[in-house]
């Protein structure tokens, strides 16, 4: 197909002067002259290579080939009105695509609040959103395929990417409710040092799970670890089962299933903490307004 080579002003000019049906209406509207509207629209007739206006004394009219030109003509121009509109909107932050991924457990706590809030403030946005753990996130961040990540531990150091904390939380014992631990209200990390454990696959989050190992270690065991499961979803239902018992994020108290009990670990001075991480060179103006929706409502605490 051949590409059309057509000036904007040349297809607004017959626009309008296919509404008015009159040069001097039609020059008066576009604030020009009636020559320049009449070369305008010749050269665009040269370029279709037909007239696009029937002239009679005190009378136009459109011809067969200006009645065919006029509808996509007013589509061109309506599109690239729209277009322009969007591309301010995405420029300046009010719209666009926002890609987030976040880790499963952080839909218990920090995602509802920081979305309610982000989709109030700029419903225009679109919000692709993606379930993924700690380590994939990272890399994700690192490939640009997501824009934002909410992710628990995040490293220490890291020279591409940002981190703004949005929440810290403690720990608790996740036990079959037939353990007799259970019975407790409180309990201390060393009376688990004969329980099998279930936790999460130490590639899925390193940091969370050297964490949760370090703090056996602090108890004086080191955590027979027997089963892995991806997500906490899973590790309490592992748990339910009797396979062993965990340590997780007291947010995971609120994963209800009848046959868990979750209990205080004394004491609770260990924290787990939940961030948002970003690319430090990201273009992205919708990236700062979601960390500004972070400070301006920050999340329910578990």
């Amino acid at each position: 197909m051949e590409r059309p080579e057509l000036a904007l002003p040349q297809l607004h000019a017959f626009v309008v002067l296919a509404e008015e049906l009159h040069f001097g209406h039609a020059a008066t509207r576009l604030g020009i002259a009636q020559p320049p509207l009449s070369q305008q629209i010749r050269r665009l007739e040269d370029k279709v290579g037909y007239a696009l206006f029937s002239r009679e004394p005190g009378r136009i009219g459109l011809t067969p080939a200006g009645q065919a030109l006029l509808p996509a003509a007013r589509h061109a121009l309506t599109d690239l009105a729209e277009g322009l509109t969007a591309a301010r909107e995405a420029g300046s932050g009010r719209a666009g695509r926002l890609r987030i991924g976040f880790a499963a457990s952080l839909a218990l706590t920090v995602l509802p609040a920081l979305l309610r809030t982000f989709r109030e403030q700029l419903p225009a946005v679109d919000l692709d959103i993606q379930e993924m753990t700690t380590a994939p996130q990272l890399a994700a961040l690192r490939e640009r395929t997501i824009d934002i990540g909410l992710l628990r531990e995040p490293p220490a150091h890291d020279t591409e990417l940002g981190f703004q904390t949005a929440l810290t939380e403690p720990f608790v014992a996740v036990l079959p409710s037939s353990h007799p631990c259970a019975a407790q209200h409180a309990i201390r990390i060393e009376q688990l040092a004969d329980c099998p454990f279930v936790l999460l696959p130490r590639a899925v989050g390193p940091a969370l799970y050297d964490q949760i190992t370090g703090l056996c270690i602090a108890a004086g065991f080191a955590p027979q670890v027997t089963q892995h499961a991806v997500e906490w979803q899973t590790v309490c239902a592992l748990v339910e089962t009797g396979l062993g018992v965990s340590l997780a994020p007291e947010s995971i108290r609120r994963i209800r299933l009848e046959g868990v009990a979750f209990r205080k670990i004394e004491p609770d001075t260990a924290r787990t903490r939940v961030a948002v991480a970003w690319r430090k060179n990201d273009s992205n103006p919708l990236v700062p307004r979601l960390l500004a929706a972070l400070d301006q409502d920050p999340p329910d605490r578990p």
